[in-house]
């Protein structure tokens, strides 16, 4: 028992720090681009009644949604969009149409993660540091180069991996909610009446009375939920009953505190608004708040780069990415890894918003569209799992899921009135990205297509070699092919030329699955071909770690046993195909043809061992 509570413990706080590192600095700039907006006149009523919004908002769209009902559809104890996406496309399986569109849907949601993923690092850390103008106005022209260096840092930190300073995450973001929620409470203390706002008729009032008005800062109100898609992100690493404790007992209090502090400030001063977050704090206390804020922010930029790292080889483990270089920074935690190209393509995409926004003013008006769309999806994805996996009646689904896509609709149509103010740049990265993925999975089937075409049957090309069987040498040969029950373009090639065959030949094909884990029960299926050779199929999920050499160590309890020192892997021969009719755009073909060049060396994807003799045709078709 007692370990249980200290696990849960232990849980609970690394939540804080990496679940709710967003979430927890929305605070910096979320009422401070709500009244800077110019669009609400500035009274108590209307403070009342934009701090009832804010409080609305976050109940419904975190504590209702995301931590709700949103944590209950997790795969096989995953979460993120691509678990929710392999979940619901899973559950209309028996309707390939639907089940295709839907995937399509969920990968173009995956792609604006990435647009997020810029703009919520850009817009944390510089409003934090920031903060220094409130200090002196002499600290304005060194914001943006002081922004730049640690982001830099941040970003420049990640080849040494997390597991030094992730142990000092939770404990920095809990001081952090402690201490705006003390800044809160200090504010609230004065005018206590301000807790009136926490009546959801305060909210309901501001929008009867003002409907456009409050249409349109429903694209700054957004701001307050920054980071609210990482509660099932993280869902994997945490567990739902961590998740939803931090956020109950420490996270939601602490935020709600905050932003009940600004609005008792304003009523008292109204030229706080300005920038109210720092001007809660006297002025003995500016500057360790802003080193505090700007700590707090490097937090959620670093949960931010970790997830884009482990959605990325995701993706890649799906099929709809090239395999990028993967470093491991851990010897104990296979999920703690580094990706060189993620990480700086990042950093330029985020020192590129940051210098082409200038301040967090202008990133709050390019935030916001992604993230509300990607909510969207969320909420569609939703319908289908809780209908068609929970069984629940359709008109309950409706009713649950259309009110939260009505929330999210209305979100989402308020932040397109920012679209040429900013919102365009992260669409512009997730349609980038998306169009990557498209033309890369495009590409491949195109390649597969042609290659199959080509294919001989592996079964009757053996039943033929065993009539004029060539000479046999010592050792194991692991071809590696794209298609099981054909014969390796590798195979060919070492008989045209060595005119040899190893004693015991492996025919190896990895194949990547819909669901988040694959256990070792189900890891490898084998079958005996004659002749000691061997047709092996290894299946891995999305989120286990491909490793063909241990994979092909399980083969020993299946009566094929061979020494790992004198095992020869051939790999085959990718060819990238002309043009055919009906296949690609030439843009889209020179573009499949050059990612293709670029993909990332198979070995580093494979962990083949250093002692292996690896012969490589080109790149594995897998």
């Amino acid at each position: 028992m007692q370990n249980s509570r200290s696990s849960l413990f232990a849980l609970t706080l690394g939540a804080i720090g990496v679940v709710y590192g967003d979430i927890g600095t929305s605070v910096l700039y979320s009422v401070k681009e709500v009244f800077s907006s110019g669009y609400v006149p500035f009274t108590p009523a209307n403070v009342y009644g934009v701090l009832s919004v804010l409080f609305w908002t976050l109940t419904v769209i975190v504590s209702l949604k995301y931590v709700v009902l949103v944590l209950r559809a997790d795969n096989n104890g995953e979460g993120g969009l691509v678990a929710m996406l392999a979940l619901a496309s899973q559950t209309v399986k028996d309707k390939p149409r639907l089940s295709s569109t839907l995937f399509l849907v969920g990968m173009f949601g995956t792609s604006l993660f990435y647009g997020d993923g810029v703009i919520t690092p850009a817009i944390s850390v510089l409003s934090a540091v920031e903060g220094l103008e409130v200090i002196s106005p002499h600290f304005t022209k060194a914001v943006i180069p002081l922004t730049l260096v640690i982001l830099f840092l941040l970003f420049f930190v990640q080849k040494r991996g997390t597991a030094g300073i992730g142990k000092f995450f939770g404990p920095i973001t809990a001081t952090w909610f402690v201490c705006i929620a003390l800044l809160g409470v200090h504010q609230i203390l004065g005018h206590p009446e301000i807790l009136a706002a926490l009546s959801p008729h305060h909210a309901v009032g501001f929008i009867w009375n003002n409907p456009g008005t409050s249409f349109i800062i429903l694209g700054s109100v957004v701001l307050c939920v920054t980071g609210a898609e990482a509660l099932y992100a993280d869902l994997g690493h945490f567990g739902k009953k961590p998740i939803r404790l931090a956020w109950f007992s420490i996270a939601m209090p602490a935020l709600t505190l905050n932003y009940f502090g600004q609005g008792a400030l304003l009523l008292s001063n109204p030229d706080a608004v300005k920038n109210p977050f720092f001007m809660m704090a006297p002025s003995w206390a500016l500057l360790p708040l802003v080193a505090m804020a700007t700590m707090a922010t490097v937090i959620a930029s670093q949960a931010l780069i970790t997830g884009a790292f482990s959605v990325t080889r995701q993706v890649i483990q799906l099929g709809y990415f090239p395999r990028f270089e993967v470093r491991h920074t851990s010897v104990k935690e296979t999920g703690q890894i580094y990706m060189p190209l993620v990480n700086w393509g990042l950093f330029v995409a985020i020192a590129l918003a940051v210098l082409l926004f200038r301040n967090s003013g202008n990133l709050a008006a390019a935030y916001g569209i992604a993230v509300t769309l990607d909510m969207l999806i969320t909420t569609m994805l939703t319908f289908f799992v809780i209908r068609y996996r929970w069984n629940y009646p359709l008109p309950l689904c409706l009713l649950t899921t259309g009110f939260f896509f009505l929330v999210d609709f209305a979100f989402f149509s308020s932040n397109l009135l920012k679209l040429f103010e900013g919102g365009w740049f992260p669409l512009l990265i997730g349609g980038t990205i998306f169009t990557l993925m498209m033309t890369w999975r495009r590409g491949r089937e195109l390649l597969h297509q042609k290659l199959q075409a080509d294919a001989l049957n592996l079964k009757d090309f053996l039943e033929s070699t065993w009539r004029h069987p060539p000479t046999r040498v010592p050792g194991t040969a692991v071809f590696l092919s794209g298609e099981p029950g054909t014969v390796p373009h590798a195979l060919l090639h070492n008989l045209k030329h060595n005119k040899v065959l190893h004693e015991r030949n492996i025919f190896v094909t990895v194949r990547n699955h819909e669901v988040p884990w694959v256990g070792l029960d189900k890891r490898v299926e084998a079958e005996s071909l004659g002749g000691d050779c061997w047709e092996v199929i290894i299946n891995y999920g999305f989120k286990n770690e491909p490793d063909v050499p241990a994979a092909l160590a399980q083969l020993r309890t299946q009566g094929c046993s061979f020494d790992s020192m004198s095992t020869s892997y051939f790999l085959s021969r990718d060819v990238i195909i002309p043009r055919m009719n009906n296949s690609m755009a030439h843009w889209r073909e020179k573009l499949f043809a050059q990612m293709h060049k670029n993909a990332s060396r198979v070995s580093d994807f494979l962990h083949l061992p250093s002692n292996s003799v690896v012969e490589l045709g080109s790149k594995l078709e897998l």
